[in-house]
């Protein structure tokens, strides 16, 4: 009789990976419902220019939610490993620092465009960061995971 080595053995998933699926779901279809109401009401308001400017902002606001769930999904693969902690915390650290980078470059490049409306990309940033913060704690809400997750308690002891 043979058993496996604990170096064959995957890792369990962690009990939050699920949630950060939903999450990246459930951020996508906030995403999309921002881009059409949005292109709605900035061509009415703004014409061609607004409904360009909505439709900018729920890709942003797209891109943002994207990169923070799934940084932390990638992160996710070194949970649990003493060894691997400075992995995840580089991830995570790097996905939100790669967030505002990305976030200056294209304020800095969207701004006078003749193209953009401000205020309609403007109201679409921000409908997408109070969108995606109430996903999140619509999705946590109603997620079943433990208060103590992802622990292996060691085995009872036998009395022989």
């Amino acid at each position: 009789m043979t058993s496996a080595s604990p170096a064959s053995t995957p890792a369990p998933e962690p009990t939050s990976v699920p949630i950060f699926r939903k999450i990246l779901v459930y951020g996508s279809i906030l995403s999309l419902g921002i881009a059409v109401i949005g292109a709605i009401i900035g061509g009415i308001v703004a014409g061609g220019n607004g409904v360009i400017s909505a439709l900018v902002g729920a890709l942003m606001a797209a891109i943002f939610m994207g990169i923070t769930a799934g940084s932390l999904l990638i992160a996710n693969k070194y949970a649990g490993r003493e060894s691997a902690i400075g992995a995840f915390f580089g991830i995570v650290m790097g996905g939100w620092l790669l967030k505002f980078v990305l976030f200056l470059v294209l304020v800095v490049l969207l701004k006078g465009q003749p193209w953009i409306e401000p205020g309609v990309l403007f109201l679409s940033i921000i409908a997408g960061v109070v969108g995606s913060l109430v996903v999140d704690i619509v999705v946590l809400m109603k997620s079943r995971m433990p208060y103590a997750s992802d622990i292996t308690l060691p085995p009872a002891p036998h009395d022989d």
